[in-house]
């Protein structure tokens, strides 16, 4: 139950990041599908950072103690624009248009998904 809400929350996220910049964007013919689209890219993100970020974080911890924490922006950005790149790899209509709507979205969906989860009180045990 746990995992949809995550998705849930990171398609919302999603959506937001969609709405507020320029340059992420979802397609589809119905609300409908662009709501499918926006859980299958949750899904994908999720994923990507589940399995990516881990190890980038390991091989990269000089750089985050370096930059105080603020490479992970660069991190972040990277990954919601590889998740893009996935996603159109599985015909999934949704695209990032390069680093700075990455980095942007990055930011959205962190913010929104944190708020969210505060407010449903997902719990990580």
């Amino acid at each position: 139950m746990r995992i949809l809400l995550k998705v849930g929350i990171t398609a919302v996220a999603l959506w937001a990041a969609t709405a507020l910049i320029h340059g992420i964007t979802v397609t589809g013919d119905t609300a409908g599908r662009r709501a499918l689209t926006l859980l299958g890219v949750a899904v994908i993100f999720g994923l990507v950072n589940a399995l990516i970020k881990p190890i980038v974080k390991t091989i990269g911890c000089a750089f985050y103690i370096l930059t105080l924490g603020l490479i992970g922006l660069v991190v972040n950005a990277l990954l919601l624009w590889l998740t893009s790149e996935l996603a159109e790899r599985f015909e999934l209509p949704f695209h990032v248009a390069g680093f700075w709507p990455a980095f942007w979205g990055a930011i959205v969906v962190g913010v929104v998904g944190w708020i969210l989860h505060l407010v449903l009180g997902g719990d990580d045990d």
